[in-house]
């Protein structure tokens, strides 16, 4: 017995791979962009919430009806119209009742459909739903001619293309969504604020986004807070299509009494969950990177409650939320990505005015459809009545005909000119319809009709009464979601906040007094708290090292070094080696030559000054700010000449008005400040003439409190010279010698 066998391998094709791929991948492309993932232009729906909206409807889930299990609506999408994964159906049915992401929900959920927290809802078999007015609004028309339907993927049933109704959904609930190489994010607007702007684009369609802007201030989101965006920057963003909004948490000032204070958060970002902002603000305070927040208290319930307590009642309320802005999701970026389907099915980015244009244009083909649809029933039922007519006027011959033939039907159509639907309507008349009063009635119905027919046939052809009557329907959907309604009251605030001003230390670290100490030998440490810097027991070093450097100072003050070479560098406080042992070296922490010497250590002020000189005697005053370095190489200040070291660095008192400055010749000399220029950098002007040698000390002071200088032993007094007269010259002179008693080694203490 003979077998057909056909040998699997005849049906392999040889096909370069490159091409294979290309081909497949860039249909699974197509439909995931096509029929997954990008919105309609038209009705801002993705398929999977169209068909969701779709089986809610035919399962007669309108607000007015009572509530059917999820399960029956997610079993009716996935087994009819939508193909896919139960869960992944259900997910977006919950998120089209979630009343924090969606700005007009579009399904009344009861149960547990998940909260702000983060909580994911119940599952389906607990779960019920219904439609929202918001939704039947979106829907309005689909009985009515209005879009076209195409048969569901297996061929049983039929599914519109897009939603017909007045809502403008894209904008008004907003999309995201990730293609294949293409993504979409839409931020929910005010849908009373869209529609102002359509009527402004119906009356004026050259009108350009800025006139649009005037109505569409920004995004508007269903948890509210704050757009801090420029103007400008908004424009940009909604003209091209693309760009993005800071959106910050509102919060308020609660006072405590007795000078205390709490924050009080009462909105926060658009999709940030509650429960993950408060784990992000309480790591911030276990790990003291924000020592001025001491604690944080969630006391929400239906609104949100959240408290921030400041460390103590002298922190700044706006420097704490500022700085809570830059570190934590109070202050998120919600992109603007304007990527839709156009009617051609086709993804493009689009700006606003083109947005609003493409949804304008399919309202109006709705429009003239609905009317067609409307003037094809009339035309049908005017055929019926002008066939009742005729047998009211000849009543009699009517039922005679009935009562006499066999085959009524068409003796009527021959003896009255009747067509078969006419002929068939009379036949099925009731009796109780012969009556007089009916005559007139039909009359009266036909002469509607004809006037209603008039008007419809004047919109289709009229783009004119188009755009009026869909102006008038537009109102008549403003009136459901203008400002003074609940739902349409605005949430979001847009208000520019002021530029962001730079976050003080002591906002990032926990301030407290230290002891910096420097050995001889470069080793570097901070102890706890401001000891006695005459206490030999406190300073101990290595054998064969000794103490150089040492001061009072806190854990947010950043540590000045400056180096013989007229390199300055910069240790943060609070970074330094603790001091129960010996420190560590400091040219383990900032890039110094070996044979560079660290001439000053001190702590820098913000905002101070500092008279800085080098060994020739040539010197200038600089700020602070331009001596603390950003990196570990440090940063020039001082350029000092061949053979020349840079020998002073010296705080400048609030006060000074003058410098003293004396030579290795044993010279001194008075001048004004103000002769000292102000430099960021360089060499800076001649203090004090030399003949030989060079500089040995300088500093500002005090012209009326005098010269003061130590008087050496143990005693601890000072000596003061009140009258500088004699050594008062103009800066760069030569001098002379000092008041008698002062120091030995030319130094000013």
């Amino acid at each position: 017995m003979a077998t057909d066998f056909t040998d699997p391998f005849d049906q392999i094709v040889d096909h370069p791979f490159d091409s294979a791929l290309s081909e497949r991948y860039l249909v699974y492309a197509l439909s995931t962009i096509t029929a997954r993932s990008l919105p309609d232009v038209r009705d801002g729906l993705k398929p999977v919430h169209r068909r969701l909206l779709w089986a809610m409807r035919l399962l007669r889930l309108d607000p007015a009806s009572g509530y059917k299990k999820c399960a029956r609506v997610v079993g009716d999408v996935i087994g009819k119209y939508h193909p896919h994964g139960d869960q992944s159906v259900y997910d977006a049915m919950v998120r089209l009742a979630q009343t924090f992401s969606l700005r007009y929900p579009l399904v009344d959920g009861q149960g547990n459909f998940g909260n702000i927290d983060g909580d994911n809802a119940a599952a389906y078999r607990y779960t019920e739903a219904r439609l929202t007015p918001v939704a039947i609004d979106l829907m309005a028309g689909l009985d009515e001619g209005t879009v076209d339907y195409r048969p569901t993927y297996n061929g049983e049933d039929e599914e519109p293309e897009v939603m017909p109704g007045l809502f403008p959904n894209l904008l008004a609930n907003g999309a995201s969504g990730i293609a294949v190489g293409m993504a979409t994010n839409i931020p929910p607007h005010n849908a009373a604020e869209l529609i102002d702007a359509a009527m402004l684009l119906i009356d004026q369609p050259e009108a350009e986004n800025v006139q649009l802007l005037e109505y569409v201030t920004g995004p508007d989101f269903p948890t509210g807070g704050i757009v801090v965006d420029s103007a400008s920057a908004i424009r940009e963003a909604y003209a091209t299509g693309r760009g993005g909004f800071r959106v910050r948490s509102r919060w308020e000032k609660q006072d405590e009494g007795r000078g205390t204070w709490v924050a009080v958060v009462t909105e926060i970002p658009y999709q940030v969950q509650k429960s993950k902002l408060i784990e992000q603000i309480a790591q911030l305070i276990n790990d003291k990177k924000l020592p001025i927040l001491a604690d944080i208290r969630d006391e929400s319930d239906e609104q949100i409650r959240i408290v921030l307590e400041p460390r103590s009642r002298t922190v700044e309320p706006e420097m704490l939320m500022e700085s809570l802005f830059r570190l934590t999701d109070l202050e998120v970026r919600i992109s603007l990505n304007l990527n839709v389907l156009d009617a051609n099915r086709t993804p493009r980015v689009m700006s606003l005015k083109e947005v609003l244009t493409h949804w304008l244009d399919h309202q109006i083909d709705v429009l003239v459809r609905r009317s067609q649809h409307r003037l094809a029933k009339i035309d049908d039922r005017v055929e019926l009545l002008d066939g009742y007519l005729i047998a009211y006027l000849n009543l009699d011959r009517v039922i005679e005909i009935i009562r006499t033939e066999d085959e009524p039907k068409p003796v009527m159509m021959a003896e009255f000119g009747l067509n078969d639907r006419q002929a068939e309507a009379i036949l099925n008349m009731r009796l109780r319809s012969l009556r007089k009063l009916e005559e007139m009635e039909i009359k009266k119905e036909r002469e509607a009709l004809d006037a209603e027919r008039k008007t419809l046939a004047a919109l289709i052809e009229s783009p004119a009464r188009q755009r009026t009557q869909l102006k008038r329907d537009l109102g008549k959907v403003r009136e459901r979601y203008g400002p003074e309604t609940a739902l349409g009251r605005r949430r979001t605030l847009i208000e520019e906040a002021a530029p962001a001003r730079e976050i003080p230390l002591e906002a990032m670290v926990e301030r407290e007094p230290i002891t910096v100490i420097m050995s001889q030998r470069g080793w570097i440490r901070a102890m706890k708290g401001h000891i006695d810097l005459s206490s030999a027991d406190a300073l101990k070093f290595k054998e064969g090292d000794g103490p150089a450097h040492a001061f009072h100072a806190q854990t947010t003050d950043k540590i000045l070094l400056a180096a013989d070479n007229g390199r300055f560098y910069t240790l943060a406080a609070d970074k330094l080696p603790g001091g129960r042992g010996f420190g560590e070296p400091v040219r383990l922490m900032i890039d110094v030559e070996n044979e560079t010497g660290i001439i000053v250590v001190l702590p820098g002020t913000p905002g101070g000054k500092l008279l800085v000189a080098s060994s020739d005697g040539r010197g200038f005053v600089a700020a602070v700010a331009d001596a603390v370095a950003e990196t570990r190489k440090g940063k020039q200040l001082v350029n000092v000449r061949p053979g020349a070291k840079l020998k002073i660095v010296r705080p400048i008192p609030a006060n000074a008005d003058y410098v003293a400055a004396i030579g290795e010749n044993r010279k001194l000399v008075v001048f004004p400040l103000g002769e000292l220029p102000e430099m960021g950098r360089g060499q800076g002007v001649a203090l004090q003439r030399y003949r030989d040698g060079g500089l040995s000390d300088a500093i500002a002071f005090r012209f009326e409190d005098g010269l003061s200088w130590a008087m050496g032993g143990d005693t601890g007094r000072t000596r003061t010279e009140a009258d500088l007269t004699p050594w008062r010259v103009a800066r760069g002179a030569a001098g002379r010698m000092p008041p008698t008693g002062f120091p030995r080694d030319n130094r000013f203490g």
